[in-house]
């Protein structure tokens, strides 16, 4: 099968949309990428992209960059991602050329890493993730993207976990400056402490898969380090010394 619509298509008309929301004419947003510093994105430019002008073979005469599609999410204030998988807006968005559209969100997944692409079928309606070899030698595809997906994992779970310890602090710190009686002091520490190990767990996990450790607080690496919760104290930096 062959799709002829585009991710540029997409783009296109989200563009379009997103413009008319804000009342922009095509002149107003080219001095907005300008300011962005992506001049490539003129009005003639504009222009192209939203009428989707073809070349004989069916092909777009202008189709949208990385770096522009950036661009065009920060000038039209919208997430860049949305210009190009609008949740809630469209059933269906391009995938690659000889693949089936499939739903935004399923698409949106694939690009954050939180899902394995299902390239495969439809087999009795169902999409599947292939299984083929890379190269002659190489790991399967779908174990290949799991390890080079990891990080996507790992991130989002480090600042719900780096959150859920700022919280407990401030509720430890709160505790003793109104002077709760022992025990509340004692429950409130004793969160902290849980939430503080727990975010510990997981920078270890993190340096252990060759990852940069995100900023932290240097009271919060104090009291990891001071309560024995890294195996490596050197594995993380206090913000503001790299």
């Amino acid at each position: 099968m062959h799709n002829h619509q585009t991710a540029s298509d997409t783009i296109a008309e989200q563009v379009r949309r997103h413009r008319t929301r804000l009342g922009m004419s095509r002149e107003q947003l080219a001095a907005e990428c300008e300011r962005l510093g992506a001049t490539g994105l003129t009005y003639a430019a504009l222009v192209s992209i939203e009428t989707g002008r073809r070349k004989p073979d069916g092909s777009r005469r202008r189709e949208v960059t990385a770096d522009e599609l950036l661009a065009l999410g920060l000038a039209l204030a919208v997430p860049p991602l949305l210009l190009m998988l609008p949740l809630g807006s469209e059933q269906t968005v391009p995938t690659v050329p000889n693949r089936d559209p499939r739903a935004p969100y399923t698409v949106w997944r694939w690009w954050t890493g939180e899902q394995t692409p299902t390239l495969g079928g439809p087999l009795d309606g169902r999409y599947f993730a292939e299984s083929q070899a890379i190269g002659e030698d190489g790991p399967k595809w779908s174990a290949a993207w799991a390890t080079a997906a990891y990080p996507a994992s790992l991130y989002p779970e480090f600042e719900r976990r780096r959150e859920a310890v700022h919280k407990a602090y401030l509720r430890s710190e709160a505790a003793d400056k109104r002077k709760a009686d022992q025990k509340g002091r004692t429950d409130a520490w004793t969160d902290y402490t849980q939430r503080l190990e727990e975010l510990a767990y997981h920078i270890e996990d993190m340096a252990r898969v060759g990852l940069r450790i995100p900023e932290l607080r240097p009271d919060l690496i104090e009291d990891m380090q001071g309560l024995g919760m890294l195996t490596d104290p050197a594995i993380i930096e206090p913000k503001g010394t790299e």
